[in-house]
């Protein structure tokens, strides 16, 4: 099986489409289309649906481009493994995160490891918790840093970072010159909460609970698919939310928006690297993870 022709597929399935997995590979769009023909006609089956503009999978498409994943992640640590050996650390890594280790705590921490080494480049994949742990249990990602953990057996999760949830409010809000209120109270105000898949979500459901107050108490009258989102609406006076303190740290600075503590409620929280149970770390992956414990350990 030819591995580059793998790779032209595993592209286009990723991206849904010939000519964007065209322009990804820098290929003309009739080479995508011939490699991927070659493909089907060497397994004797259709790879991709075509219908309409946009490209899903066959059955057996799906079950060869896991597999090409595979072989594509095994090659680049092979490369990886071989620079290392030579003295050097180059390739590539895919790592996902949560929204909030994401945007405030990861690119700091690949611009030092770049400064390190040059040579490597890393995809970072930002988008809900849930999805990102996901995405390691299959292996289209080799780590995440998310901010929560679920009871998942195929995957290990080493507390990394501490983060601290607060109560914000806009400026204009009743309780913004409040420095503390009461848990009930919470019951009384107009809550913006993240999507499903969000860490934040999941750890302040769980803090909810251990202090009896069920989520579905709460008065929610929008649900935001990212931080900035619940950022600009709580500015625009929709309601209130939970969200980390590092988000929020720069509209608090401004004015803009003020944090408000609850009575009797510790709202720290860990975020983790999570990673797939015994499958080890590419050589990377293992200089990346020792880089952000020296520089990074539970601030």
């Amino acid at each position: 099986m030819d591995l580059h022709k793998l790779k032209v597929l595993c592209k286009v399935i990723e991206l849904k489409s010939f000519t964007r997995a065209a322009q990804a590979l820098l290929l003309s769009q009739p080479t995508v289309s011939e490699h991927v023909r070659a493909l089907e006609e060497e397994h004797g089956q259709p790879l991709l649906n075509r219908l309409g503009r946009e490209i899903r999978p066959t059955e057996a498409g799906q079950i060869l481009a896991a597999y090409g994943s595979k072989i594509i992640r095994l090659e680049l640590e092979a490369i990886q493994a071989l620079e290392h050996y030579s003295g050097r650390l180059a390739g590539h890594l895919q790592i996902g995160a949560g929204t909030i280790p994401g945007a405030y705590i990861l690119p700091q921490e690949i611009a030092r490891f770049k400064q390190q080494f040059p040579d490597i480049t890393i995809n970072l994949r930002i988008t809900g918790s849930k999805t990102i742990a996901g995405e390691v249990l299959t292996g289209d990602l080799e780590m995440g840093i998310v901010g929560a953990r679920w009871p998942e057996p195929g995957l290990l999760w080493q507390q990394l970072f501490q983060d601290q949830l607060v109560l914000a409010v806009a400026a204009a809000h009743p309780w913004a010159g409040r420095t503390t209120i009461e848990l009930a109270e919470l019951r009384q105000a107009p809550f913006i909460q993240r999507d499903p898949s969000s860490g934040t979500r999941h750890v302040l459901e769980q803090l909810l609970k251990k202090h009896h107050l069920s989520p579905e108490q709460l008065p929610v009258v929008a649900e935001m698919g990212t931080t900035e989102a619940v950022r600009q609406s709580i500015k625009a006076n929709i309601g209130v939310s939970i969200l980390s303190a590092r988000a929020v740290a720069d509209d608090v600075a401004h004015g803009t928006l003020a944090i408000i503590a609850i009575n009797g409620v510790e709202m720290s929280r860990p975020f983790y690297l999570v990673t797939r149970r015994n499958q080890p770390l590419s050589p990377l992956g293992r200089s990346f993870v020792r880089t952000l414990k020296e520089d990074a350990p539970l601030s």
